[in-house]
């Protein structure tokens, strides 16, 4: 797929973070604006954006390291592909980081950060009935970041910002069939046992969700 032509509205404004033009890229990947195989050339990317080349040849090194793409020297960058190796090896990493975020949150949690959960479940639901794969994402994201956030283990965000944006294009086929469904419950489950003051078992329920990947990539 070409990069998408622009009028303007997509550009980022000046002074915007080099993380904006990252989640841009990012995003774009994982929705499947840019297909696995198709060349990422900076200056198009640049124009895109309505940013200098630098930013945008930072975002593509993260996102090499986040394996979105791919790098040969002399040669430009493409998309990589939906290498299933690559996949589970996040997976394995990304479960056991939300373990052990949630098993670290479940005492710190507020009252607003176990209602902000069961909204942002309450909005996966909504997405799920709408069959809308992308709010589905955004509404996963915000259900664990919540207890991410109230660890403050800068640490284990930066190991799940660099290895989540893998799994989220897996995650997109799968909230985009009727499979995605059996997140809810196990949603609901993990708050009522936070609530309840259980830090192991709504750990163990954590690494559970992240593992109802594994049918999809039986089929890869």
């Amino acid at each position: 797929m070409p990069i998408p032509m622009t009028d303007g509205s997509s550009a980022l404004k000046r002074g915007l973070l080099r993380d904006d033009v990252y989640t841009r890229l990012r995003d774009a990947i994982v929705d499947g604006t840019f297909a696995p195989g198709e060349q990422l050339r900076d200056l198009d990317l640049a124009q895109w954006l309505g940013v200098s080349r630098t930013p945008v040849r930072e975002a593509l090194m993260r996102l090499g390291a986040a394996g979105l793409v791919t790098t040969a020297p002399g040669r430009s960058t493409t998309v990589a592909p939906l290498d299933v190796r690559t996949i589970r090896d996040a997976q394995g990493v990304v479960a056991a980081m939300h373990r052990l975020a949630v098993q670290q949150a479940v005492p710190l949690l507020t009252a607003d950060d176990l209602t902000a959960m069961r909204e942002a479940n309450r909005a996966f639901a909504r997405a799920m009935r709408r069959q809308d794969p992308d709010a589905a994402l955004a509404a996963d994201d915000e259900f664990h970041a919540i207890p991410v956030r109230a660890t403050g283990n800068e640490a284990l965000a930066a190991v799940l910002d660099q290895f989540t944006p893998v799994l989220r294009r897996v995650e997109r086929l799968r909230f985009s069939s009727l499979s995605g469904r059996s997140s809810l419950a196990l949603h609901e489950r993990l708050v009522d046992l936070a609530e309840d003051g259980d830090a192991e078992a709504a750990a163990d329920v954590s690494h559970e969700t992240w593992q109802t990947l594994q049918p999809l990539l039986d089929t890869l």
